[in-house]
């Protein structure tokens, strides 16, 4: 069975970086609350890759979907995501959001649209629990991060897991729309 996922980190240092392109996921949690944020990126033919203290620049195209996962107690929930402070920030306006509110009202917003990063992008080293894996572009890879969603933000995100099904579903319904892979 042909490995779908990696630590994007490990993946770099071990050389099973795939240049022709695949999907990078990144979470920044917040230590004291359920407030999660994710970034999704895809890319496609890389030029080169820097490796710095900061994280691992992909000199490429590629296309990014935001999902944030807002608990019922967040103090700042009626302040747009683009105006937060920057541990709490997404670059999109509440129009610009697919909102889903769960049974337990934890609010998760995912990018209408993908946003596209010309010529370069940094994924950010993770630190604490937070995470950046490597999806390999295989046939299913879109249903295995639908999947993998649906697992994170119903355990780290404590979005009841209907809720965190049908976010996943929304999730990948917005990589559909990425422009990355079409020439």
């Amino acid at each position: 069975m042909a490995t779908k996922a990696l630590d994007l980190f490990q993946a770099y240092s071990q050389d099973k970086l795939p240049r022709e392109g695949g999907y990078i996921v990144s979470s920044f949690f917040q230590p004291t609350s359920a407030y999660s944020r994710y970034e999704v990126v895809a890319y496609n033919g890389v030029k080169s890759l820097y490796l710095s203290e900061e994280g691992l620049t992909f000199q490429t195209d590629g296309n990014k979907l935001f999902v944030l996962s807002e608990p019922t107690n967040y103090a700042n929930k009626h302040s747009e995501p683009f105006r937060r402070d920057q541990k709490h920030q997404i670059p999109h306006r509440f129009s610009e959001l697919e909102i889903l509110t769960s049974k337990n009202q934890t609010r998760v917003m995912i990018s209408k649209e993908p946003v596209v990063s010309y010529s370069a992008f940094t994924i950010l080293k993770p630190t604490g629990i937070n995470f950046a894996f490597i999806f390999y572009n295989l046939p299913d890879v879109l249903d295995t991060i639908e999947q993998f969603f649906g697992k994170t933000l119903n355990q780290e995100a404590n979005v009841p897991k209907p809720d965190a099904t049908k976010a996943a579903a929304l999730i990948k319904k917005g990589l559909e729309q990425f422009t990355i892979w079409v020439e």
